[in-house]
């Protein structure tokens, strides 16, 4: 018997890997939001402050498949020059029990965030939305870059960190890494950065509920994918903005728990229950968004997990 597949970040590397993570996601949330697959709540074990060990299992039956993935969060890791995200996923095949692959879990999480985000911006945005702004400069935003290039020709991207030097890094590898010339420019303010732009994303570490960005400073029409806070209740964007917006979220259940946005606008009146779109219900036609103001508010599943592993195994099994 063979051993399971490794699957490195090299492996994950490239726009056509990327795109097939963002297809297969697609084809997981219509069946999430159909009841036809179900993610359940991670296991969070903390050891320190915002120090966490997850434990977050999920099976896809239509697919066959499973994972488990462990992931440790250590915040002063960057203070060692180590990422502040490690992690591994299994894959199993459900029929045989095997595990099929072992995946780098900490690339697998970026590479599945950001794609979760761009299969918002693939059904939210028009074809020729080209404006990118990006609100953090670290490992995610990178992966959101990635992602969203992939589904939308991008051909301008404005950036705002805390931290100017990473924002001024992360200018230079867009401008490196692009497959066509992009602009890349360095915002001094958040409001600078995302002023006119069709597409945002905010991919920051923040820890309290005072909001990087307010809804004022976005664009009505505008598509806005929420992808950082370290807990339930931290902040990115000022709830207001979901009361005028189409709210996208990967399942209701999961955005009520852990999206600190949805549940200051539900606790506040801004929004109802009902005003939660499920991105699976988007993807098969039944909401509408583009045209409109949009925001995806993502907390991340185990599900997306296991989906982003078989979109990523199938073709290093096959040799690709």
């Amino acid at each position: 018997m063979t051993g399971p597949v490794t699957v490195t970040a090299a492996d994950m590397a490239g726009t056509r890997r990327m795109t097939r993570v963002i297809d297969v996601l697609g084809e997981m949330f219509v069946d999430l939001a159909a009841g036809r697959t179900r993610s359940p709540a991670r296991t969070v074990l903390e050891h320190g402050p915002q120090r966490v060990l997850l434990v977050s299992p999920a099976i896809w039956e239509r697919r066959g498949v499973g994972s488990v993935k462990i992931t440790t969060l250590t915040p002063d890791n960057p203070e060692r020059a180590l990422p502040l995200i490690h992690g591994v996923v299994a894959l199993t095949d459900l029929t045989t029990g095997q595990i099929t692959a072992l995946l780098d879990g900490a690339e697998l999480t970026a590479i599945r965030t950001g794609a979760v985000a761009a299969l918002a911006t693939r059904w939210c945005t028009a074809d020729d939305a080209d404006d990118l702004a990006v609100i953090g400069a670290g490992v995610q935003a990178r992966s959101l870059v990635r992602a969203v290039a992939a589904v939308r020709r991008i051909r301008t991207v404005r950036v705002f960190s805390r931290t100017p030097a990473k924002a001024d890094e992360f200018a230079e590898w867009v401008r490196a890494t692009a497959s066509h010339p992009v602009r890349a420019t360095v915002c001094d303010t958040a409001r600078a950065a995302v002023a006119d732009a069709p597409i945002i994303c905010t991919a920051t570490s923040t820890g309290d509920d005072k909001p990087v960005l307010e809804a004022e400073w976005v664009a009505t029409g505008a598509h806005v994918n929420v992808i950082g806070g370290t807990h339930p209740d931290a902040i990115e964007v000022e709830p207001a903005l979901l009361a005028d917006a189409t709210v996208v979220v990967e399942e209701r259940t999961a955005a009520r728990d852990g999206a600190g946005e949805v549940r200051a606008a539900l606790a506040a009146g801004l929004i109802g229950p009902d005003d939660l779109f499920e991105l699976g219900a988007l993807v098969a036609g039944g909401v509408r968004a583009v045209d409109r103001t949009s925001v995806l508010r993502s907390v991340g599943m185990a599900i997306e997990d296991t989906a982003a592993a078989v979109a990523l195994y199938e073709p290093a099994a096959a040799g690709g």
